[in-house]
């Protein structure tokens, strides 16, 4: 534990070396991050602000966009503004606190993803038991448990992460402090820890892509008996799902799934789940969805006809 100690700091390498493209990236995460933050704000406050805060899938909706906030908040505000700076740092304590946040965070999105599956699969699949199955506190009850099972999926791997002995060199090919790039620089043996981290980020992601991956099999599967009216709502909704299902996961699996190594394409694949994903959540989720687009209407209309009729 002492070698770690005398660690102050970690030079992160970044994305790339060549100042344009640096200036670059920094225009490009900035706009994205100001679309990320505004795009699901929007979708939060609409549907705190609606009756559809009361219908389960808009409720867990809603919670993706928060978990999206605090997810992505971890890692993009200090990567735009490393992208202004030659040299690139971070404390040995906020280089810990990023890779609980992120995995706490991660983890909690992930099950929320799979509450929503269930949402879903409940209403398609038990539309007469809809109303019992995913009552609210039912709905509250998950809610806690994706918090909780964020926290105790990220707990084993900040023990891990703080626990590694740390000699030199201080350099972390990547930008932002995650268990595999601390692994690579770790002053130990640590294959058995990379076995845990595999365990713990890359099974949990791949055993929840297939429990998704089965549920909307199941519920594609049941469409064949709804209505062309109830099939083109209920695909509209799944497909959008799945979609955020697969931008979110695929890259996730890539990283954590596979012999605890780094890869220079790791970078360009963690932009995709801290960055892309949770930026395009709010377009399609709002773009596939006639009922979230006519809300978010009246909602921002009788807001701003309030604040004309005020003033």
């Amino acid at each position: 534990m002492k070698s770690h100690r005398n660690m102050s700091e970690f030079i992160l390498l970044g994305l790339s070396y060549d100042q344009n493209i640096q200036v670059f990236c920094f225009v490009l995460f900035l706009v994205c991050y100001v679309a990320l933050l505004a795009g699901n704000l929007l979708i939060l406050v609409s549907i705190r602000c609606s009756p559809l805060f009361h219908q389960p899938m808009y409720y867990f909706l809603s919670h993706l966009s928060l978990i999206d906030i605090c997810y992505t908040s971890t890692v993009t505000p200090k990567l735009i503004a490393d992208l202004l700076v030659e040299r690139k740092t971070i404390s040995y304590s906020n280089c810990m606190l990023q890779v609980f946040t992120m995995h706490f965070f991660g983890g909690t999105e992930i099950f929320v993803l799979t509450a929503m599956a269930f949402d879903r699969y409940a209403a398609i699949c038990k539309p007469l038991h809809y109303v019992i199955v995913m009552n609210r506190t039912r709905c509250n009850l998950l809610v806690v448990a994706a918090w909780a099972g964020g926290a105790v999926h990220a707990f084993p791997l900040f023990s891990t992460a703080i626990g590694l002995p740390f000699c030199g060199p201080n350099e972390i090919d990547h930008y932002f402090c995650d268990i595999f790039p601390l692994l690579k620089v770790a002053c130990t043996d640590t294959y058995v820890t990379g076995i845990l981290v595999i365990a713990f980020s890359g099974l949990v992601a791949l055993v929840t892509f297939l429990v998704l991956f089965v549920s909307y099999g199941i519920i594609l599967f049941t469409l064949r008996n709804l209505s062309a009216e109830g099939r083109r709502k209920a695909l509209s909704t799944c497909w959008s799902h799945i979609t955020v299902v697969v931008l979110f996961f695929g890259p996730v699996i890539f990283i954590y799934l596979r012999p605890p190594t780094t890869f220079p394409e790791d970078k360009i694949f963690a932009l995709f789940y801290t960055i892309i994903a949770p930026m395009f959540n709010p377009l399609i989720y709002t773009l596939r969805n006639s009922e979230m687009k006519t809300m978010m209407r009246k909602v921002w209309c009788h807001t701003l006809f309030a604040k004309e009729t005020h003033n």
